[in-house]
């Protein structure tokens, strides 16, 4: 038996589901204003937003327009794992942007608070989760653009600095290019 990396049709249709009712959420819509205003039946959307049914690119695109929401086209992120000073870190395939809320927002890292959208806290902050954040963390509250900015201020080892290096420098190349 050959086993796939891919997730199943059941998978798929639970996350756009999910993503239909967070949309649908955040514009403060019920599920019969949206469906009118995206041109399908409430019951039709409520399939959709329980994972029993797909709808087509088209169809997903025009419900989520109809919330106030665009479907894009994102890299996926991968992470490689290193070790400094006898701990995980991990480094990101690219660098991560995050929406301005959560990228500014309060973090809870190993019993300490961190006001990120204080710089010195977030410089602290940011040093904690690049020498030993999970991968989760580090993809919830590590903004790419505040980290190069930030980025010669950290104190970090050798190995980290090292391994987050060429995506700082990608992010600085582009800004010299332009």
């Amino acid at each position: 038996m050959i086993s796939s990396s891919v997730p199943d049709v059941t998978f798929w249709a639970e996350r756009g589901g999910l993503l239909f009712r967070q949309a649908r959420h955040a514009a403060s819509m019920k599920q019969a204003a949206l469906a009118s205003v995206s041109g399908t039946s409430r019951t039709t959307l409520s399939a959709y937003e329980h994972g029993r049914k797909s709808p087509t690119l088209e169809t997903a695109g025009r419900i989520l327009d109809a919330a106030g929401f665009r479907l894009v086209l994102e890299p996926k992120i991968e992470l490689t794992s290193g070790v400094a000073d006898g701990r995980r870190f991990h480094v990101p395939s690219r660098l991560p942007r995050l929406p301005a809320a959560q990228a500014l927002g309060a973090v809870r890292l190993y019993g300490a608070g961190y006001d990120l959208a204080d710089r010195d806290q977030r410089r602290e902050a940011y040093t904690v989760l690049l020498r030993e954040g999970e991968p989760e963390q580090l993809l919830d509250h590590v903004d790419g653009v505040l980290l190069v900015e930030l980025w010669d201020d950290l104190v970090l080892p050798a190995a980290v600095r090292s391994g987050w290096l060429p995506l700082v420098e990608e992010a600085r190349g582009a800004r010299t290019r332009v």
